[in-house]
């Protein structure tokens, strides 16, 4: 096996965990559990680590919703999600510390965390966490009073279904 090329104990990881499907490019996974676009590149790193590179990509609350958004209601929403989707303490089964690049798109965000661990199968568990941890930061902060599209309109109506008192 080459120094860059993934031990099979990672593909079996991403594989068991069920919330994963191989995204066509080597060492590149799908998140089929989510609404939104989230997806992980696994890598060898030193000493037997494994480093995973976790990238989620949801709407911007203008394009998520059939309504007209006003700047100053979409530059708020941006500023508060990228405020709390960067407060990501306590998510993962490892302690660990995050520095999370989020980016700003016309119609999208991207959010991006990385992390390493010896761990492979805690490594995924901590990847599918993270991807988890944006799609219900984006949830929580969604807007009372707009029409929503898909993938959000989906979400909203999965959440009323759980025992959300529908107050969207």
């Amino acid at each position: 096996m080459s120094e860059t090329e993934l031990p099979g104990r990672v593909r079996r990881a991403f594989a068991d965990h069920g919330s994963f499907e191989p995204a066509g490019e080597a060492g590149a996974w799908t998140s089929e559990t989510t609404a939104f676009d989230g997806e992980v590149r696994a890598e060898p790193a030193a000493d037997g680590r494994v480093r995973f590179a976790v990238t989620v990509r949801v709407p911007t609350l203008s394009a998520a919703t059939a309504d007209e958004v006003a700047d100053v209601v979409e530059e708020g929403w941006i500023e508060t999600f990228e405020l709390r989707v960067v407060d990501v303490g306590g998510v993962t089964r490892a302690e660990r510390e995050f520095d999370p690049a989020v980016t700003v798109g016309d119609d999208e965000i991207a959010v991006e965390f990385e992390l390493t661990d010896i761990n492979e199968r805690r490594g995924v568990d901590d990847a599918g966490a993270l991807i988890d941890f944006v799609e219900g930061t984006y949830v929580q902060g969604v807007i009372p009073g707009y029409e929503y599209v898909d993938p959000v309109a989906g979400l909203l109506s999965a959440a009323r279904q759980q025992g959300n008192d529908g107050a969207f």
